[in-house]
């Protein structure tokens, strides 16, 4: 019998939680950990080496759980840490062991969403910056014009809950109408943070019906099932409890709280310190 052999599930505060809803929902008999680095939250306008740093560490904490696959719910951490950790550190730690991120999957599948070929990135300064989105449609979507936005305010307006306000709201129409004036013919936007979906509603109102606002976390728990079964040798590892164990650097009184308004259901969640 398998010793517990969760799927690792890490984001640098609570925005991960939306990928981890949409994964546990369509891989529903898996077990999982779920590890958010909220004490040291934001990352987007963190340096590249500062985010490496902090995302192997989590990484490497999951691995110590018994995780054999971790999943950087983290446009961030997935654009600032994933090439470097898979390429370097993987080999050493552990090359039985994965680590998957959120920008390919995503960008696999929205050039096939746009009918006009252009597409909209809204993003954290440092997802932004690194152009991991542009790179990677160049690969899956050369004929895709792309027009990115970068939104510092996003995060910490949905962390801290302030997004229904009158400012936030003005921060979040600011910043659509930014993008859509780059390109009048973007008919698809990509939310390239996992804390958006808490507001894309308000996006969705904002950029007009006419325009597509794309989640990540469907998409990413879509290619999840799918790298499982082009992988038997990693899906043979992992354990079928249908648990979910949630941790967080921050306090678990806090965690618990804000986890509960983004899952719908009460969560207990144990106290890591890095």
């Amino acid at each position: 019998m398998n010793k517990y052999a969760p799927i690792g599930i890490f984001d640098s505060g609570y925005g991960g939680l939306t990928v981890f809803q949409e994964v546990q929902k369509a891989l529903p008999e898996y077990d999982y950990i779920y590890l958010g680095d909220n004490a040291r939250a934001p990352y987007g306008n963190r340096s590249f080496d500062v985010v490496y740093e902090f995302t192997l560490e989590a990484v490497k904490f999951l691995f110590d759980q018994g995780c054999p696959l971790v999943i950087l719910a983290c446009n961030t951490a997935s654009a600032k840490a994933l090439r470097t950790i898979q390429q370097q550190d993987l080999p050493n730690i552990d090359p039985n062991k994965r680590v998957l991120g959120v920008i390919r999957p995503s960008t696999e599948e929205i050039g096939a969403l746009s009918q006009t070929r252009h597409v909209g990135v809204l993003g954290t300064t440092g997802t932004i910056q690194s152009e991991s989105y542009l790179i990677e449609l160049k690969k899956f979507a050369p004929d895709v014009q792309v027009s990115q936005h970068a939104c510092p305010m996003w995060v910490p307006l949905i962390e801290n809950e302030k997004y229904d306000h009158s400012a936030g709201i003005q921060f979040i129409e600011e910043d659509v109408r930014a993008l859509l004036e780059k390109d009048a013919l973007i008919d698809t936007i990509i939310l390239a943070c996992t804390h958006y979906p808490v507001i894309k509603d308000k996006i969705q109102e904002i950029a007009g019906k006419h325009i597509q606002v794309v989640s990540q976390g469907p998409i990413v728990a879509d290619k999840l099932g799918q790298y499982l079964v082009a992988h038997p040798e990693m899906e043979g590892k992992l354990t079928k409890n249908a648990s979910q164990v949630f941790y967080s650097s921050e306090s678990e009184i806090v965690f618990n709280e804000k986890a509960a308004r983004f899952l719908g259901y009460p969560v207990a969640a144990k106290h890591h310190s890095f």
